[in-house]
């Protein structure tokens, strides 16, 4: 007689397959490999979310660039020991420091030859040790970032511009706006009316495409922290150790000297994350759309979605974690959820991306740029960031004689520049780049156009009500958002793995309260670990 198998295990029902829900679902099939069976859900075609790499004719491109840094030590060592850092690409007198558990400890090279790293160097799944390099170009001239006071940023200003610098951060230390409302606010305070205006109004407001009077404060708070121009020149005149080391703990995340990065790119790690849930039990489902979720009384009981094909599914779940945005998520709930949470929700706005990537043979003049990216501040073009991907890694780029760059635009879903055609927005961009200087038309090889939806979860339309969702979605008790989209907030990359780190320890120790989730990345302690 034939008898039917019965699964005991509780099923976990992971949306999105990006940074937050592939570290979910791996902590998960790690930590307690017998209780869960693990299925995660992606829309898309590939894993990493916005880490993702793309490849475009052996070039890869890195959507938005991602440095391996985090000041959380757990994540540091998660990297490390999935892709060991490759000490070859170093000179041999070289040692590379790494912090793990608050404790520095120094890798000698000679000594690193371990199993594991063995065999990751000869797959290629190895980090390398990047020197970061980003400036501003303004005024068609090339400004250090963070902006410091060397004789050549003093020249490039001029005495007026500086006397206004100097005497406007001035007035904004001893005359502080007291109640930060917005953005404006927040960065005046730091830096001043005309640095403010100089070296970030601009570019911010590329970003963001409304005033930076309309942007929540909170965004500084997130994404600048604690730096201020003190803090700039406190570190540009600190004396150098003179190793390649990561560890800088107690640097903020602007001023990073040195960072991790996997060799082929931010998507070879999540691949290889992938790769490791499947071997644990994991499944990955390609190509799934979640249309809805039913809730009865506090909990998720079942999904909706609709496959590649157009079949649509209901799927049972005893728990739900989700990385997609916040605003389809609340518009899937079923039973309605409250009109305000409705509403809130369909006001919150996101901020949509446009790369380009262009082959070319040089730079004009033959210029030798080594920056990994250059912010580009100047009004009369679109552009808002110019990435060079041959600087984050040699191997991204498959003919090493070219030069491999990511234009960067910021705009709206249907907006003009979204419409443009993959053609016209090309020669487009090709034609910011002569405008800027930086090019010779005749010098394109070749390029694509890749666009992103909700890349940036925005700080301005109903945010400002944003607490009354999280109070919504924490009521529901075995719904767990994670992420960039799924919380609405601008996290990076390691901010993003561990909000999925903690999701994953609270389903399995039981764990119904959410609020140490909802605090990572909101104040300076996040990354604190006791």
């Amino acid at each position: 007689m034939d008898f039917l198998e019965v699964s005991t295990k509780q099923k976990v029902i992971i949306i999105g397959a990006g940074p937050a829900g592939l570290t979910a679902g791996l902590h998960i099939l790690e930590l307690s490999k017998d209780q869960f069976e693990v299925i995660i859900l992606e829309h898309g075609s590939s894993v990493g979310g916005l880490s993702r790499t793309h490849n475009y004719k052996g070039n890869r491109m890195d959507i938005g660039g991602h440095r391996f840094f985090s000041k959380s030590d757990r994540v540091m060592q998660w990297w490390q020991n999935l892709m060991p850092i490759d000490h070859d690409m170093h000179s041999e007198s070289e040692a590379v420091e790494i912090s793990y558990q608050g404790k520095k400890k120094e890798i000698n090279i000679q000594n690193s030859e371990s199993l594991a790293h063995k065999e990751s160097r000869k797959n290629g799944t190895v980090m390398l040790i990047r020197k970061r390099l980003s400036r501003i170009y303004y005024l068609r001239r090339f400004f250090s970032y963070p902006i410091n006071l060397s004789e050549e940023t003093l020249r490039l200003l001029g005495p007026i511009r500086l006397v206004k610098i100097g005497t406007s951060y001035v007035y904004s230390r001893l005359f502080p706006i007291r109640n930060e409302r917005s953005l404006q606010d927040f960065l005046i305070n730091r830096f001043g009316n005309e640095l403010y205006r100089t070296f970030f109004k601009d570019y911010t407001e590329k970003v963001w495409g409304v005033p930076c009077e309309q942007i929540s404060a909170e965004w500084g708070a997130q994404r600048i922290k604690g730096l201020s121009i003190t803090k700039a020149i406190v570190h540009a005149l600190r004396p150098r150790k003179g190793k390649s080391g990561i560890a800088q703990k107690k640097t903020e995340t602007s001023l990073i000297e040195r960072f991790m990065y996997p060799r082929l790119g931010p998507g070879q790690m999540w691949e290889l994350v992938a790769e490791k849930i499947k071997a644990a039990g994991g499944k990955i489902e390609f190509g799934v759309e979640v249309l809805g979720m039913d809730v009865e009384s506090t909990s998720v009981r079942s999904l909706k979605v609709r496959k590649s094909n157009g079949d649509e599914e209901v799927i049972t779940a005893d728990y739900v974690i989700s990385s997609m945005p916040v605003k389809d998520l609340v518009k899937g709930v079923r039973p309605l959820p409250p009109e305000n949470i409705r509403k809130i929700a369909d006001g919150l706005v996101y901020r949509d991306f446009i790369t380009v990537g262009l082959l070319i043979k040089k730079f004009k003049n033959d210029a030798q740029l080594k920056d990994n990216w250059i912010y580009i501040q100047e009004r009369d073009v679109k552009i808002g960031r110019l990435q060079i991907f041959n600087n984050w890694s040699p191997d991204l780029v498959d003919d090493k004689q070219t030069i491999w760059l990511g234009l960067e635009y910021f705009c709206q879903e249907d907006d003009e520049l979204w419409k443009l055609s993959e053609s016209e927005f090309y020669q487009f961009a090709i034609s910011e780049m002569v405008k800027l200087d930086l090019i010779n038309e005749e010098d394109v090889l070749d390029g694509t156009v890749l666009k992103v939806p909700k890349t940036y979860p925005a700080y301005f339309g109903s945010y400002d009500r944003f607490d009354d969702i999280i109070d919504y979605l924490n009521g529901i008790e075995n719904l767990f958002p994670i992420g960039r989209n799924g919380m609405h907030r601008y996290n990076n990359q390691d901010h993003s793995m561990l909000t999925g780190m903690m999701a994953a320890e609270n389903i399995i120790n039981g764990n119904k309260d959410k609020t140490a989730m909802w605090k990572i990345n909101t104040e300076m302690e996040y990354h604190e670990e006791k």
